[in-house]
C-alpha cells in the first residue's frame, strides 16, 4: 500500500511537471545513478579460484552415552523437525548411534568445522583448535568430494590455532597464503569461505566492521570484527581480502539465537601466521616471556605516577627467577614501549612480547618514578615460565628502616598495623611478604570503594617503600602536603600477589 504522504508527493510532481510542459519549460536532465548504485562488484570469479583450498573438518570423538551415563545424565532425544527439514539427514545421521546405547556404554560423537589448505607440497591445514579438540579421528573434506585422513600436527589455546596434516601425494591440493592483515581497514570488503552447518563450500561477503576487539576469549584477542555472515561451522575457515589473501581465521561469533547477526570475529593474519609457522616447525609454540605481573594505567594512576596521559602497562609484580628479576624492571613501573612498538593499553604488552623471539635482546622504555628511561632485557621462554609463574609469590621490595613505631595509625578509611608473628598468623599472610597490614576497613570509606580489605599488606605508597603504620602515616601526610589528589598504593595480598590502587585524599 503506498501511503497518504507518498501520494501526496506523486501528485505534486505529476502537477508540476505538466505545468513546465504548458509553459515550454526545460525539462531537468534524468537522474543518473552512480556506479556502485547496485552493489560491489562480483567475486564469483574470486570465489572459483579459491573454493579449493577451503577444506571442511570432520571429527568424531567417544564418549560416554545413554541413560546413566558418565554424570548419571540421559541421552539426549532426536529433536522434532518439521517435514521436509534440510537438517533431516544431519540429526538422523547423529541420533542414529545412540540406539541401543541407553546403557552409558561408549558411542561416537561426530563434529564439523572449516580449514584451509596453506601449504601444498607439505600438505598443511590450518583450522581452529577447538574444532578438533579431544577428537580421536580427524577428516578433511573437500569441495570436490574427495576425503583425506588428517594427523594433528600441534595446536596452540591461547590464540585457538590447531594444525594438521594430510598426504599431500594422495590428492593435488591448493593452497592459499596470508596477507597483510594490519593494512585491513574499517570498511573494507571481506571474503569469508566454510562449513556453516554442514554446507560446505558456503561463500559470504561483507565489509571489516572493526578492529583490535577484545572479548575476553583469550591472552591476545585482537580480533577482526565482520559482519560477513559467520554461522556454526565456520569455525576455522578463512577470511580473505579481495586479493584472495587471508587475512584472518573466521573463530567466534556473537549470537543469542545461535545464527549470524552480522557480528563475526576473525584471528588476524598478523598473529595467526606466526603461530602456525611455529607449530609446523616445532609442534609448539616458542614464545617470548617477560616474568611479570601487569595492570592497567587508569587515570588515578597516570596522576599518581606524574604521567601526563594514562597509557603503558603498569608493572604489578616480578616472577621470582624470571628475566627481569634482577631489578631490571621493577614494580611500580609503566612500560610504555617494548622493542620499538608503542604500549598504548595494558593488553597490547602481553601480545607483542609473545610475539618476539625467545632470548632476544630487546629495548624496553618504562616510566620509573615519573622519569622515562630504557634498559635492556632478554627474553625467557613463556612456555618454560609458566610453571615457574603459578603459585609464586611476587618479589617483595625490601623494607625500609622502621624508626619510630607507632602501634596502629587510621589513615583514608583503613586501620594499618604492625605486620608481627600475630598479624600473619591472624590473616594466613606468607613469611616473604612485607608492609604495614591493614587489620580494618571502614564501610563506605575511599578504601572500600577500591576494594582493599583487612589482610592486604601495604608495601608502597607513591613508589616509596613502608614497613610500619608511622611510616604509612608520614607518607600520606608528606603526599598532602605536596598537594597530591590521590595516593598510589601497592597492595600485597596474603600469597605476595602484588596490585596498585589509588585513594583519594579529599
Amino acid at each position: 500500500m503506498i501511503s497518504t504522504t507518498l501520494l501526496r508527493t506523486m501528485r505534486k510532481a505529476s502537477l508540476a511537471a505538466t505545468t513546465a510542459l504548458m509553459i515550454g519549460a526545460v525539462a531537468a536532465p534524468a537522474f543518473v545513478a552512480p556506479a556502485y548504485a547496485n552493489g560491489p562488484e562480483s567475486v564469483a570469479d574470486l570465489a572459483e579460484g579459491l573454493l579449493g583450498a577451503v577444506v571442511n573438518i570432520s571429527t568424531s570423538q567417544t564418549v560416554k552415552g545413554g541413560v546413566d551415563g558418565e554424570g548419571g545424565e540421559k541421552a539426549v532425544p532426536m529433536p522434532q523437525l518439521p517435514e521436509g527439514s534440510p537438517f533431516q539427514d544431519f540429526f538422523d545421521e547423529f541420533f542414529k548411534n545412540r540406539e541401543g546405547q541407553d546403557n552409558g556404554d561408549s558411542q561416537k560423537v561426530q563434529s564439523l568445522g572449516s580449514g584451509f589448505v596453506v601449504d601444498a607440497e607439505q600438505g598443511i591445514v590450518v583450522t581452529n583448535n577447538h574444532v578438533i579438540a579431544d577428537a580421536d579421528e580427524i577428516e578433511v573434506n573437500f569441495s570436490d568430494g574427495s576425503k583425506l585422513k588428517a594427523e594433528l600436527v600441534g595446536t596452540d589455546t591461547k590464540t585457538d590455532i590447531a594444525v594438521l596434516k594430510i598426504d599431500p601425494k594422495a590428492k593435488k591440493l591448493t593452497a592459499v597464503k596470508f596477507g597483510d592483515s594490519n593494512k585491513m581497514r574499517i570498511g573494507d570488503w571481506v571474503m569469508a569461505i566454510g562449513n556453516p552447518f554442514g554446507l560446505g563450500g558456503t561463500v559470504t561477503v561483507g565489509i571489516i566492521s572493526a578492529r583490535n576487539r577484545d572479548i575476553n576469549s583469550g591472552p591476545y584477542d585482537d580480533f577482526i570484527q565482520t559482519d560477513a555472515a559467520i554461522n556454526r561451522g565456520n569455525s576455522g575457515g578463512p577470511l580473505f581480502n579481495m586479493d584472495g589473501e587471508v587475512i584472518g581465521i573466521n573463530t567466534a561469533i556473537i549470537s543469542p539465537s545461535g545464527g549470524s547477526i552480522g557480528i563475526g570475529f576473525s584471528i588476524p593474519a598478523e598473529i595467526a601466521s606466526g603461530v602456525v609457522d611455529q607449530l609446523k616447525q616445532f609442534g609448539e609454540t616458542r614464545r617470548g616471556w617477560l616474568g611479570v605481573r601487569i595492570q592497567p594505567v587508569t587515570d588515578d594512576i597516570a596522576e599518581s605516577l606524574g604521567m601526563a596521559t594514562a597509557k603503558g602497562a603498569l608493572i604489578a609484580g616480578i616472577i621470582k627467577g624470571g628475566p627481569v628479576d634482577k631489578g631490571q624492571i621493577l614494580p611500580g613501573d609503566v612500560v610504555i614501549k617494548f622493542d620499538g612498538r608503542d604500549i598504548v593499553e595494558m593488553r597490547d604488552l602481553p601480545r607483542v612480547v609473545a610475539e618476539s623471539p625467545v632470548g632476544k635482546a630487546v629495548d624496553v622504555v618504562i616510566v620509573r618514578k615519573g622519569v622515562e628511561q630504557t634498559v635492556k632485557v632478554t627474553l625467557g621462554r613463556l612456555e618454560d615460565g609458566e610453571k615457574l609463574a603459578e603459585g609464586e609469590p611476587a618479589k617483595p621490595e625490601e623494607g625500609a628502616d622502621k624508626g619510630a613505631q607507632v602501634a596502629a595509625a587510621s589513615v583514608l578509611g583503613m586501620t594499618v598495623g604492625e605486620l608481627n608473628a600475630d598479624t600473619r598468623a591472624k590473616f594466613g599472610i606468607a613469611a616473604e611478604v612485607s608492609g604495614a597490614v591493614v587489620t580494618a576497613v571502614a564501610k563506605d570509606s575511599a578504601a572500600a570503594e577500591r576494594g582493599i580489605v583487612a589482610g592486604e599488606v601495604i608495601t608502597e605508597i607513591a613508589q616509596e617503600s613502608v614497613s610500619t603504620p608511622k611510616e604509612v602515616m608520614d607518607r600520606i601526610a608528606a603526599l598532602k602536603e605536596q598537594g597530591r589528589k590521590n595516593a598510589l598504593l601497592m597492595l600485597a595480598s596474603k600469597t605476595g600477589e602484588l596490585r596498585f590502587v589509588t585513594i583519594r585524599m579529599d
